[in-house]
């Protein structure tokens, strides 16, 4: 899915080569050997699966096991039987959006047209020195399916221009002021890949603008400054340690060479507090070839060699690819965003050029798609076609489910969508199509390395939430007690791989990252429950308590402060 509650443009940045700090010279523990000790660690470690105690040493694991008397510690912390998991990784984030939407109109709570509106009104009285009214994350859904229309809005925001995401990121809503400021009118033709949804009987723009409709709007909003960009990184880094996350793999929310310059700059700063894996546009895989060989790939703090790409747009929005028409738009299989023989020869040059490629697709045509022309590069480039993505990877048809370990295609999916998702996909779809709807345990069953992450803004940064979501499967309404297709749901220890060990190899770090083994990079969470002995139903509700990336503390819960 694709995140635009803030512009999501693609503007060149050249940046010169920048010098870098290794993550010693940018955390200086002094060498002193920290002891947890009294805990229940699961280790992700194969050979080493359960223990009571880790030491760690700068920024490096230095003893995984049960024996702490053995350890000669310059600090010692008593967890008190509390768990210890490595650090979460997330696969899949907007960051910078992550970012500006802790501060910006929220509509996730609006439940009826109303709602919408008066939640909307209070955010503008309070603050009036905006001036693009942005964020939103609304789900038409909750109130009914009926899609918002500009007159909701246009009496409480005046000439200020609104432009309010569906929680998908596949469409919004603009008031008048922002349609006039695009230049959008009765006259305006829907672009190649978007729609602009008009009344039936007047033709006006009712004001919601589909995908690459959207950009229309998007291109008259300001660009944030440097200063805003380093605001959002460090509100949303703050977020992500909240919620265990060490890692996120970003798919970026201005086109990715914005987000990486930003990125770059905290670096050079020595600001840069979590591991970020900086993907840019597909469409600039040139660009990111020739900045790869003036620059290289990063290290394991900051890196980059990655693409995202689309195929498709979203369920919610009526815009995935599928086959056959949905049940609620008859006349409809969805959108195309690109144009497939453009995307083929991009994905194929990016490949030849061994940078990572990582595509959207939601609907089953478009992920029969996307791993025909995956399969295709992999006969082309051989080794250079290395650890492909599909993210997503949501509607499979039943011979797409064994391919993805047979061409070594990556699912990058985010669980909270099955329970979000699953409140009404049978309003679109029918069950044939459903019965492969985030078929977690099929791909797993068929050997894929199946990933974890949020997707956030469109979902919460909580991987925690993701977990519960992959282990019950119960939908955000309570009506699938049992959980929403059940013969997907999956172990707590299978989810928790998805979301370290997994997610590591996905970056290519699986030899630093993602399990807690003597010579790794100390990255782990504390939660103040055992995730094995709880009831499912109870995962969601387990608490971060402590927080360790690269052997720093940072976050600390005032429950384990007591």
């Amino acid at each position: 899915m694709v995140v635009m509650q803030i512009k999501n443009a693609f503007i060149p940045v050249v940046m010169g080569l920048v010098m870098f700090y290794s993550c010693n010279e940018q955390q200086d523990t002094g060498g002193k050997v920290i002891l947890y000790k009294n805990a229940k660690i699961w280790t992700g470690d194969s050979s080493n699966l359960s223990a009571s105690c880790i030491a760690i040493r700068g920024e490096s694991i230095l003893y995984v096991g049960s024996n702490s008397d053995s350890i000669k510690a310059d600090s010692v912390v008593d967890l008190q039987g509390r768990m210890i998991v490595p650090g979460f990784i997330d696969n899949h984030t907007h960051f910078l959006s992550g970012g500006y939407q802790l501060n910006a109109v929220d509509l996730r709570k609006a439940k009826t047209k109303n709602q919408f509106i008066a939640i909307l009104n209070d955010y503008i009285t309070a603050n009036p020195g905006v001036t693009w009214i942005q964020g939103g994350d609304w789900d038409h859904e909750v109130w009914g399916g009926e899609l918002p229309v500009k007159e909701w809005i246009d009496s409480i925001t005046g000439n200020r221009p609104v432009f309010l995401s569906r929680y998908d990121g596949h469409m919004a809503l603009a008031n008048s002021a922002a349609l006039k400021l695009a230049g959008i009118d009765k006259n305006t033709k829907s672009p190649d890949g978007g729609e602009i949804i008009k009344d039936t009987q007047s033709g006006e723009p009712g004001g919601v603008l589909k995908d690459d409709a959207m950009g229309l709007v998007y291109n008259k909003i300001p660009d944030p400054t440097s200063q805003q960009l380093d605001k959002l990184l460090q509100r949303a880094t703050g977020h992500a340690h909240k919620n265990g996350v060490t890692q996120v793999h970003d798919m970026g929310s201005y086109g990715g060479w914005i987000d990486l310059e930003t990125y770059r700059r905290a670096y050079t700063n020595q600001t840069l507090g979590i591991r970020i894996y900086s993907f840019v546009s597909l469409s600039t895989w040139q660009k990111l070839a020739d900045y790869v060989k003036q620059n290289g790939k990063g290290d394991d703090l900051l890196r980059w060699g990655g693409l995202k790409g689309f195929v498709d747009g979203s369920l919610g929005s009526t815009t995935a690819w599928f086959y056959k028409p949905y049940l609620d738009a008859p006349k409809s299989t969805g959108l195309v965003l690109n144009d497939t023989n453009v995307l083929r020869k991009w994905i194929l040059n990016a490949s030849a050029e061994y940078l990572q490629v990582a595509v959207h697709a939601i609907g089953d045509r478009a992920n029969d798609w996307l791993l025909t022309v995956f399969e295709e590069a992999k006969k082309i480039n051989g080794k250079q076609s290395s650890r492909f993505r599909i993210e997503h990877a949501q509607h499979l048809s039943e011979s797409a489910i064994p391919k993805f370990a047979l061409l070594n295609v990556i699912p990058s999916m985010q669980p909270y969508h099955a329970i979000d998702d699953g409140r009404w996909a049978a309003k679109r779809l029918e069950d044939d199509r459903l019965k492969r709807t985030y078929a977690f345990k099929s791909l797993l069953d068929a050997n894929a390395k199946l990933t974890f992450g949020s997707d956030w803004t469109l979902a919460p940064l909580t991987p925690l939430e993701g977990i519960y979501a992959a282990v019950t499967r119960k939908t955000l309404d309570d009506k699938n007690p049992d959980g929403w297709y059940p013969e997907e749901k999956i172990t707590v220890e299978q989810a928790l791989r998805c979301y370290t060990i997994n997610n590591a190899y996905a970056g290519f770090q699986e030899n630093k990252l993602g399990m807690l083994k003597a010579g790794m990079l100390a990255d782990f969470v504390v939660l103040s429950d055992d995730l094995f002995s709880i009831p499912a139903e109870k995962i969601r509700d387990a608490k971060v308590l402590k927080t360790i990336s690269n052997g720093k503390l940072v976050y600390n819960s005032n429950e384990s402060k007591k």
